[in-house]
């Protein structure tokens, strides 16, 4: 129990010590909309990357990573490269490399190189990995995983506890002993002799950053990170910084929980003699409750929100708000909505905010509902969705003519209603079953509200004149000159008698859509509900 308290301590420590920088830089570094010339207003070509691991699906918070780097590139005319950090071959998941081709393929973010593969380019790390060794900055270990658990939880136990556990003890061992072990086949792996102290760093977002490992100043263990596995496969803090220099990235976005390891990759950096990239650091996803955002729920990943029937542009545009504010009287006008195109135009450093982003789906249902508005101008975009929504209609109900055309007037008439293309038959599924009076809230609420005996009248003298399969102006201000009614109470009339009182599609849509022949009959059943409730 003890030692569980101390392994809670120490995790707690490396949380609340970064937690407490950033927030203890209130205001932000950065103005709210770019000056010409500012300091962190990127003017020349940017070159970026997107280097995610197959590991599972893209989900919310790696979509934003790449949406970032690549608008920063496209804003600046630069180059945005996809990387795929394929290293750690035991958490490797089938099916998850094209997974994220697939997403950034459907959310239109072309990549310009790549993509680039860490497993193939092991031998290039290997040379890196070897100079670090000549020149004293690495070392071979070769202490066994008992060995480095004992001291793991010898490094708890210190009062305080270190969150930092290895004791070099391999960093001391002569060319003979390494000659020797190396000749009897010893697994090792290769650490990084990291400095007594990490210089502070710049991140574009927070601003000047000091970060250092805890130490317990009785017992000093060192902060070496494992830069080679045993497998002989480079660890992330290698091969990340090895690629970037040789892919020339300059400015690193990514999230938030690579700043403890920010030190350590510029440390390697002034190692080799490079310039590091800029480093910009972005902030949690959280839920509206402000917990943070699982990327085990995989009704968040790209391809799963997509078959939920959310589109490209909304998701997209979803996601670049997480933590980038548009210029407000642009976001005002036009309710935040933007193409990618838009904000490839309007992107910059210098308008993303510092706070946790919150993700409210709510909000993504309404990105959804207005670009599926726009995509419902566009007659081969209906064209292209009528026959899977005709299949769920055929499968659903039995013996409805001419579906194809009345899917597609529905469409035209009426789908911008829609949030979301796959709820096609539950939101207009009046069109193709008749209204259930007596089970339907919206009809009981008419029943309650109306004079019955006036609506049925109504009802009956429209089913007399009733002969085209259209509802003119000239036949509502009819029925509402004759009956002495408002013309709304016409129409919430003929809504009942066709729709159950169900609001979504406009009755002359109605009338257009159900025929002639179906419209009687409705409105037949309904003269006999309001009948009978007289």
């Amino acid at each position: 129990m003890l030692l569980i308290k101390r392994i809670e301590s120490c995790r707690q420590y490396s949380s609340t010590v970064l937690s407490s920088i950033l927030k203890s830089k209130k205001t932000s570094i950065l103005p709210k909309h770019p000056s010409k010339g500012h300091a962190n207003h990127v003017c020349e070509p940017a070159v970026t990357r997107f280097a995610p691991s197959p590991t599972g699906m893209l989900h919310l918070g790696s979509l934003r990573t790449a949406l970032y780097n690549y608008l920063l590139a496209k804003k600046t005319d630069g180059k945005f490269i996809l990387r795929i950090e394929d290293t750690d071959r035991s958490r490797l998941k089938d099916g998850a490399m094209d997974n994220i081709y697939n997403s950034l393929k459907w959310c239109n973010l072309k990549w310009d190189e790549g993509p680039y593969l860490q497993s193939e380019r092991t031998d290039i790390y290997r040379k890196h990995i070897n100079h670090l060794i000549e020149t004293g900055r690495a070392y071979r270990c070769f202490c066994t995983k008992e060995r480095l658990d004992d001291l793991r939880q010898s490094a708890l136990r210190l009062v305080p506890p270190t969150n930092v556990s290895y004791d070099r003890h391999c960093a001391h061992l002569s060319e003979g002993e390494i000659k020797s072990k190396l000749d009897q086949g010893i697994p090792f792996t290769v650490r990084f002799k990291a400095p007594e102290k990490y210089p502070p760093f710049e991140d574009l977002l927070h601003g000047k950053i000091d970060l250092q490992p805890q130490q317990n100043p009785s017992d000093i263990r060192y902060d070496d990170p494992i830069l080679m596995k045993s497998d002989n496969y480079p660890t992330y803090h290698l091969a990340n910084v090895i690629d970037d220099h040789d892919m020339k990235i300059s400015h690193v976005i990514r999230g938030e929980e690579w700043l403890p390891s920010t030190p350590k990759h510029i440390a390697l950096y002034e190692a080799f003699g490079w310039k590091p990239p800029k480093f910009t650091h972005l902030p949690l996803l959280t839920t509206t409750e402000d917990k943070k955002l699982s990327k085990r729920r995989n009704d968040m990943s790209v391809m799963s929100l997509k078959e939920q029937g959310i589109l490209p542009e909304a998701l997209v545009n979803f996601s670049v708000l997480f933590g980038w504010s548009p210029p407000r009287e642009l976001a005002s006008k036009n309710h935040e909505c933007f193409t990618l195109q838009e904000f490839e135009n309007l992107f910059d450093l210098d308008s993303l905010t510092k706070g946790n982003a919150k993700v409210d789906m709510k909000k993504l249902w309404f990105f959804n509902k207005h670009f599926l508005g726009k995509k419902l101008e566009d007659p081969t975009f209906i064209d292209a969705v009528l026959p899977t929504i005709v299949k769920t209609i055929r499968d659903k109900y039995e013996n409805v003519t001419e579906l194809e055309e009345k899917v597609k007037t529905i469409l035209i008439e009426n789908g911008k209603v829609l949030s979301n293309i796959n709820e096609f038959d539950t939101v207009f599924y009046y069109f193709f079953e008749k209204p259930n009076f007596e089970s339907n809230e919206q009809s009981q609420e008419f029943l309650s509200k109306y004079d019955n005996k006036v609506a049925s009248t109504i009802l009956q003298y429209t089913r007399s004149i009733l002969s085209e399969g259209s509802l003119t102006k000239d036949l509502v201000n009819d029925l509402s000159s004759k009956f002495n009614v408002p013309k709304k109470t016409i129409f919430q009339t003929l809504r009942f008698a066709l729709a159950g009182s169900h609001p979504g599609a406009a009755v002359p849509v109605l009338f257009k859509v159900l025929g002639v022949s179906e419209a009687q009959e409705r409105i037949a059943n309904a003269i006999q509900i309001l009948e009978h409730s007289l």
